[in-house]
């Protein structure tokens, strides 16, 4: 691993150095409007805000993380720290009481005080080291959850096996290491979640196992209200659909049903609730999701991001709220993959195919 002591700053020097061809294909309800936010982040994953506004963002491919800053309130980046690279699939970022926390495949590093270091990044502290190494759905996820906690994924090493108890989980853990623990079983491979901002229980993301062909099994929007839960994986699929080789003389019944079943590949990862108060108040409460895209589907569908509207405490309606990433020739401009509210109300979308962030905003 290799960390930078000199930090790498990107110049935006106008407005027009941030025009995009593709912000111009995206579809938005009226009244939204979408920009580049920052450019030249490659493979941009996922998002954590800073105290001072900073916004960091890891990667999977590029092994990189990076901070970008908003220097004149413009909703433009107009510079780049490159935190660190050579990492190991550091997809996951936090930030919590001035330090950085960066989740690998096999373990979670912390950066001390970072946002007073940007320009001279410290080394890294190993927080926990005792993941899998596996790279089949190795990469992580990272929340702070409400109880102080960090929470992280544990991908199934495969599309579709039995594995050892640690794999095809959300486990959480103290930000110094300690008091590591399972929270939910039978998760596939997630790779988002929040807490519902009134019950503060846990919402995530999973993706359905492949090759059941086109339409099965749904992607999934689970809820785990508490710690224990099963979600069925690798018996059973979207509920109520056994496994072909593991299923068999299962009784589905037995797992935690999907609170919301997505199309099949739709692939979502990153999951919001808008509590801000920017977007009109038809949209505040809602879970955004950003859908990735499918990779093996004869049609393919997703990119884009959804929204779905909950009544008591539960999702109840789906709408598309930004889309033209997937043109209808099949070509595909850009793939969403996590999400994160500002403190003015507005919304950035990674993008990792063409390695920038977007800004969608409500402008009546």
């Amino acid at each position: 691993m290799k960390i930078l002591a000199l930090f790498l700053t990107l110049w935006l020097p106008s407005v027009h150095a941030l025009t995009d061809p593709v912000s111009g294909l995206i579809e938005l309800p009226p009244g939204f409007a979408i920009d580049l936010y920052a450019r030249d982040v490659p493979d941009a994953r996922s998002l954590a805000l800073g105290d001072d506004g900073t916004v960091y963002v890891g990667t999977r491919k590029a092994g990189r993380v990076y901070a970008l800053r908003d220097l004149d309130g413009d909703g433009r980046a107009e510079k780049k720290y490159l935190i660190a690279e050579g990492l190991t699939m550091p997809n996951g970022v936090v930030f919590h009481r001035g330090d950085l926390y960066v989740a690998e495949v096999s373990r979670i590093l912390r950066f001390p005080q970072i946002a007073a270091r940007l320009d001279r990044p410290p080394r890294p502290e190993v927080v926990f080291d005792r993941f899998p190494g596996d790279l089949w759905h190795g990469w992580k996820y990272l929340r702070l959850g409400p109880d102080g906690k960090l929470y992280t994924n544990v991908g199934a090493p495969c599309n579709v096996c039995e594995s050892a108890e640690i794999y095809a989980t959300i486990v959480r853990l103290n930000p110094d290491g300690s008091g590591f623990e399972i929270y939910a079983r039978g998760v596939r491979n997630s790779v988002g979640f929040d807490w519902h901002p009134d019950t503060r229980t846990l919402w995530f993301t999973d993706n359905g196992r492949d090759w059941l062909g086109d339409d099965r099994p749904p992607d999934e929007l689970n809820h785990a209200p508490r710690p224990g839960l099963h979600f069925g994986f690798p018996y059973c699929h979207g509920g109520d659909i056994p496994d072909p080789k593991f299923g068999k003389d299962v009784d589905c019944r037995r797992f935690e049903p999907p609170a919301w079943r997505f199309p099949a590949h739709v692939a979502p990862l990153g999951i919001r609730f808008y509590t801000g108060t920017q977007f009109p108040p038809p949209y505040r409460g809602n879970l955004f999701v950003a859908q990735h895209g499918s990779w093996n589907r004869s049609r393919p569908i997703g990119y884009r991001v959804v929204r779905l509207v909950f009544e008591n405490g539960r999702p109840v309606k789906e709408h598309v709220f930004a889309e033209g990433w997937l043109r209808p020739d099949g070509k595909v401009m850009g793939r969403p993959v996590d999400l994160l509210p500002l403190p003015d109300g507005s919304l950035l979308v990674s993008d990792d195919l063409r390695g920038v962030i977007y800004r969608i905003r409500y402008r009546p």
